[in-house]
């Protein structure tokens, strides 16, 4: 039974989390969520415009390179391929770009759905790599990078605990049936 209490502790944290980012860093979570594992038409969901319609046309594109980096993730931390790393910091710098982001702690929690519990000690490094690229414009940059904490930057142990909250949208027929 305790182990019931304590999935569903980590679930309630973590959507309280969620709840604590802003809106349209829960948005953006939810389309990225919804592209990566082909949740559902992300383009007739979330698309209310031709130009969102383009970039989630883009996003789809630079989220193929996930299969390659789910299957590149280093089994050790001394061992880690290049390709993994500069693949992660391609594709974090797409989702930094777009601006609905803000912090390290979004980017954070879009991640470890990407990829998992396993990715956790590359995320800071890729963070910066990514918010570190010219593409970034000089005053997002500032921002992403002050929002990294030390203590996230520099943790001596990552917790292998897998993530249990996947945001998803909430139709509005669904909201009445409560």
């Amino acid at each position: 039974m305790a182990s019931r209490y304590m999935v569903g502790s980590r679930t309630l944290t973590e959507m309280k989390e969620f709840a604590g980012l802003s809106a349209r860093a829960q948005r953006y979570i939810r389309r990225a969520l919804d592209i990566a594992f082909d949740r559902r038409d992300a383009l007739a969901h979330g698309a209310q415009s031709p130009a969102e319609a383009r970039a989630i046309a883009r996003h789809s594109m630079v989220y193929q390179r996930l299969a390659f980096i789910r299957g590149a993730l280093p089994d050790d931390l001394e061992a880690g391929e290049p390709e993994f790393l500069g693949n992660l910091i391609l594709v974090s710098a797409y989702d930094l770009a777009q601006g609905q982001l803000p912090d390290f702690s979004s980017y954070r929690f879009l991640y470890e759905r990407l990829l998992g519990a396993a990715a956790r000690p590359y995320l800071p490094p890729a963070f910066c790599g990514a918010a570190s690229l010219p593409l970034i414009h000089p005053r997002q940059r500032i921002a992403l990078l002050k929002s990294l904490s030390e203590n996230a930057a520099s943790a001596s142990a990552w917790s292998e605990r897998e993530p249990m909250f996947f945001p998803d949208w909430i139709e509005r027929d669904e909201i009445r049936a409560v």
